[in-house]
């Protein structure tokens, strides 16, 4: 099934089948789940009011300056081989890079934002231009604003910082060691017995009975920090 956005100087069909694609910031938000759980509403939402298929689900956390996204490349593959849409909930969730938002609009991967359904490729490269052009003043204004206040004598941050960010890491380092050393031996399993991709090797884990720390599903992105970390 295809739904037609159509406007004076586009028109463009969206297969109703959606490979949705979820990204916060920082690890923190990842594991709370905050702001995940919004675009989640806002994109099941959507496809629900146009009759559209899930194919699939994936949650990256990464920041939106980096163009090295191994989940959206998954996601973007399974697009291709589904002959799916990338569905995001807001357009800023892909990138705010001009660059990178027009990469994916050469590679022939439709892509739609719940927040703005109805633009046509030139209104999204608008759209991403003016976002990169805030997230660029906004850097300048920051830094300097610190400057500003450094030569007014000010100290900025925590004089006991290092201390803490040290023994922070180091937990955080031991927990994981902890973890992936109980995790790992599962995942060869799986990759053993001839299931490579990031998803399957989610659900595997998943129908085992195993959660994340915070009590959630793996999913792919888990499974990808989990192979890095071992390599």
């Amino acid at each position: 099934m295809l739904v037609c956005h159509q406007d004076a100087c586009s028109q463009v069909s969206v297969n109703t089948k959606f490979v949705c694609y979820y990204r916060v910031s920082t690890t923190q938000q990842g594991l709370s789940g905050l702001g995940l759980e919004s675009q989640t509403e806002q994109v099941r939402r959507y496809v629900s009011s146009v009759g559209g298929e899930v194919v699939e689900e994936l949650t990256e956390v990464e920041s939106g300056r980096k163009s090295n996204r191994p989940v959206l490349n998954h996601a973007i593959q399974r697009c291709r081989e589904t002959g799916s849409t990338l569905l995001v909930a807001k357009l800023d969730r892909l990138s705010r890079n001009l660059h990178f938002v027009t990469t994916l609009q050469e590679s022939r991967v439709n892509f739609l934002a719940v927040d703005n359904p109805h633009a046509t490729p030139f209104l999204i490269h608008i759209l991403v231009a003016v976002a990169e052009y805030e997230r660029t003043m906004i850097s300048t204004r920051t830094k300097n604003a610190l400057e500003a206040a450094k030569r007014r004598g000010v100290v900025l941050g925590n004089p006991c910082i290092g201390v803490a960010v040290n023994r922070a890491t180091e937990v955080r380092r031991a927990d994981c060691r902890e973890r992936v050393g109980v995790l790992m031996p599962l995942v060869q399993e799986l990759q053993n017995s001839g299931v490579t991709r990031l998803r399957d090797l989610a659900d595997g884990l998943n129908r085992r009975g195993f959660t994340t720390p915070r009590g959630r599903p793996f999913t792919p992105t888990h499974i990808h920090r989990i192979l890095k970390r071992v390599e």
